[in-house]
């Protein structure tokens, strides 16, 4: 399963791209997520309460900073991850449209894996 609001086909509002980037917690997590983690290890490495870390990841993904995973596991116990979804983040002014603020993402090549993951996703929707 996989849950990745960059691919879906409205993109996230400026306000929260950058209220998820003002968060000095958000940040933290960003910064922590050179591989993807659990929101347990996200809570223990940047000594945020689990509560307070399931807020921002929830935040974070909804402003497309954010992929979900969730590893499907025999013994039913699933374990979800999360990782950053996007290379850079770019805030700029549109001359041409009455300076209204833009958010551009520059966003990393899909793995394999997640081109599969794509796949299954929508198979699962067809049938």
């Amino acid at each position: 399963m996989v849950r990745d609001p960059s691919r879906e086909e409205d993109p996230p509002s400026v306000d929260d791209v950058l209220d998820a980037l003002a968060d000095d917690d958000a940040r933290r997590i960003v910064s922590a997520l050179s591989e993807p983690k659990t929101a347990s290890d996200i809570s223990e490495e940047c000594d945020i309460p689990l509560s307070t870390t399931y807020r921002k990841l929830e935040l974070l993904t909804e402003a497309s900073l954010l992929a979900e995973s969730t590893d499907i596991r025999r013994d039913g116990q699933h374990t979800t991850r999360y990782s950053v979804s996007f290379k850079t983040v770019t805030v700029s002014i549109d001359e041409e449209d009455d300076r209204e603020f833009e958010i551009e993402f520059t966003r990393p090549e899909r793995t394999r894996d997640e081109r599969l993951a794509d796949l299954w996703s929508e198979l699962r929707e067809e049938t």
